[in-house]
């Protein structure tokens, strides 16, 4: 259970030195606290509940922060005080961390060593909740030029037939390809 930092308080009743968005621009977002800035997306609390305590009932739905990662509109909106624009809000939030999480390089991605293709490609498969076999196509100097997420399975198998691989590499005049999947189950075999 998550315990808030101003139990009870409005945001007005917060010194406005304490307030998360002042304490953001003087001291930075990662002096924050995950409660304050969950309250700094939602931006505004209740007539009768402040922000933060509202901030608070999302982080003890979701337990655990990177719950909200797999977090629906309906779930969202089941809390408390979080109306269908607040929950789209937190939502765009999420999937923006996510994308930025991601690798995002302008050049394109060179792949050295199954190390180089795992890193490239676990901030995104890291987190799926079903089997996904992409493939990664890359040219004559083992650069990415495109990755396609080829099938996507249940939550422990996915059936690939090789001419869809193919397929997409001939098209895109691919020197190699890496494929790889995922194992939401978190069991390897």
């Amino acid at each position: 259970m998550v315990v808030s930092v101003f139990p009870e308080l409005m945001l007005r009743d917060v010194h406005v030195d304490d307030r998360p968005r002042e304490r953001l621009m003087k001291q930075g977002a990662q002096s924050l606290s995950n409660q304050e800035l969950i309250a700094i997306l939602l931006r505004t609390g209740t007539k009768k509940e402040s922000v933060l305590s509202i901030a608070n009932r999302v982080l003890n739905y979701f337990e655990k922060i990177h719950e909200l990662k797999h977090a629906t509109i309906e779930e969202i909106t089941s809390i408390k005080g979080i109306g269908e624009a607040k929950a789209i809000q937190l939502l765009a939030a999420v999937e923006l961390g996510r994308r930025l999480a991601q690798i995002q390089v302008d050049t394109r991605f060179t792949i050295r060593s199954p190390q180089d293709a795992a890193n490239y490609l676990m901030p995104e498969m890291s987190s799926l909740n079903q089997e996904h076999f992409v493939a990664l196509f890359l040219n004559t100097k083992n650069q990415v030029i495109h990755k396609q997420t080829i099938f996507i399975g249940s939550l422990n198998s996915s059936i690939v037939h090789p001419r869809e691989i193919f397929r997409e590499a001939v098209k895109r005049s691919a020197a190699s390809i890496i494929c790889a999947h995922n194992h939401p189950s978190g069991v390897r075999l």
